[in-house]
């Protein structure tokens, strides 16, 4: 099992929500620690539902960049913005 996978296993059942969604997050965009912390629920949800691709300005670059997000964790956010509120 690959260190992804073990952390992402960990998370899942300690049933760590924001910190799975975060970490999905970050896989998929290729985010650095930085560009997480600037990311606003907006940018993955846009109105009622989890958008499929998400665009993110990089702070270094100050470029923008779109990635999608896969199934898994377009769930893990919808199950933390839920939580959340």
């Amino acid at each position: 099992m690959s260190p992804r996978s073990k952390k992402k296993l960990q998370l899942q059942l300690a049933h760590r929500t924001r910190e799975l969604a975060l970490f999905k997050l970050t896989i998929d965009g290729k985010l650095r620690g930085c560009d997480l912390v600037r990311l606003r629920i907006r940018d993955v949800q846009p109105g009622t539902q989890v958008a499929r691709r998400a665009i993110v300005m990089q702070s270094k670059t100050q470029q923008p960049v779109q990635f999608d997000l896969s199934d898994q964790t377009r769930e893990a956010a919808s199950a933390w913005i839920a939580e959340a509120h």
